[in-house]
């Protein structure tokens, strides 16, 4: 397995080293250089090395996540504290921090109250989970230095 891997990251290796040869100048207009066919290739292989990794990482996530004792009962723990959170967030958003029509009329931005109070419960959830690394990281250094 580790010699098809190491095989596999060799020929993408070659394959976009090659690629790079053959990208556009930089005196092209934008609008050319992105119909070209090796911006297009190089597209291409970051989806599939991206689609690979997310593959790789939910597969092992889920074999180590069975695999260990209470593994399934802590990512279960987990995925319900964020669920929480994110009901906290989406409960302290409003809705109504930006006039809508204010968005039409100046920016030209067709949107809805429902989508700002999205936009507005991603911001809150952002920031409740930051205040939270915040208190965790304090935490683990107080308890560090009281020596408990």
């Amino acid at each position: 397995m580790y010699k098809i891997v190491k095989i596999g990251l060799i020929v993408i290796s070659v394959v976009a080293f090659v690629l790079l040869f053959f990208m556009p100048d930089g005196d092209m207009p934008m609008s050319q250089a992105m119909e070209s066919g090796s911006i297009s290739a190089m597209f291409s292989l970051a989806y599939v090395l991206l689609g690979i990794a997310v593959l790789a990482t939910v597969v092992f996530g889920l074999k180590n996540m069975v695999s260990t004792p209470g593994g399934l009962k802590k990512s279960l723990f987990g995925i319900v504290g964020l669920l929480v959170v994110l009901g906290i967030a989406y409960g302290l958003s409003s809705g109504t921090d930006v006039s809508v029509s204010d968005m039409l009329d100046r920016n030209n931005i067709v949107t809805t109250e429902s989508e700002v109070k999205q936009v507005g419960a991603g911001i809150n959830m952002f920031f409740l989970m930051l205040v939270a690394a915040v208190l965790l990281i304090a935490w683990g250094a107080v308890k560090k230095a009281t020596g408990k």
